[in-house]
């Protein structure tokens, strides 16, 4: 494996394009692309700040002598752990919420789940925080954003939507001018705010996949 090599495998291992390597470190992406198809080398300078912002050694990047992994002997974890008790959390919190409001109906049922939802959100910040950088850590940024979307965006929109029904309801003898928002029954609004749900949620995930490692 040539200084080449190496470049572009810890490159596309942190889940970067070539013009985002070239504004860490300085350069134009033009630059990048000849160090990666061999055309140039780095100098020394450059070398320097590709090994502190990759964290590997100089003598990994320039000989190929792998370097000692810090970030594990410092106790560092894989955060795809987190992200996975992180969306276990989460969704814990959904079932939670739904149980109590089916059972109760009372608001705490909202407060219940959005305390597992913080709870879950710093379980995962604390994975990116503690976490080995890599290729890990990207993809378990990729993945938590991609499946908690659905989940932690479920309740908020539902508030808001009851919420503009209830307004909506108090309001309508303010609206005779407007006879189209008068027909905005409980029904309608449902409909609407289970279209925007989907809307969102698949368009996140979409933009994940199209992205790549680059999100």
């Amino acid at each position: 494996m040539t200084i080449a090599d190496r470049i572009q495998h810890l490159r596309k291992a942190k889940g970067i394009s070539q013009e985002e390597l070239a504004d860490q470190i300085g350069v134009s992406r033009q630059a990048v692309s000849k160090w990666e198809s061999e055309q140039s080398n780095p100098d020394l300078e450059k070398v320097i700040l590709l090994s502190e912002y990759f964290e590997v050694t100089t003598d990994y990047l320039l000989k190929g002598i792998e370097p000692k992994t810090e970030s594990r002997e410092k106790g560092a974890q894989d955060a795809r752990i987190y992200a996975a008790a992180a969306t276990a959390l989460n969704f814990m919190g959904l079932v939670t919420a739904v149980m109590i409001w089916i059972q109760e109906q009372v608001p705490g049922a909202v407060a219940v789940g959005f305390l597992f939802f913080a709870l879950g959100c710093a379980v995962y910040a604390v994975g990116q925080i503690l976490g080995e950088a890599g290729e890990h850590k990207a993809s378990a940024r990729k993945w938590f954003f991609a499946v908690n979307v659905w989940i932690l965006l479920l309740m908020p929109l539902t508030c808001i939507f009851n919420l503009a029904g209830g307004i909506l309801n108090r309001t309508w003898w303010t609206l005779s001018p407007f006879p189209q928002l008068q027909g905005m029954n409980s029904l309608k609004l449902a409909g609407l705010c289970w279209l925007c749900y989907f809307g969102i949620c698949v368009a996140v995930d979409v933009n994940i996949l199209r992205k790549g490692k680059k999100w």
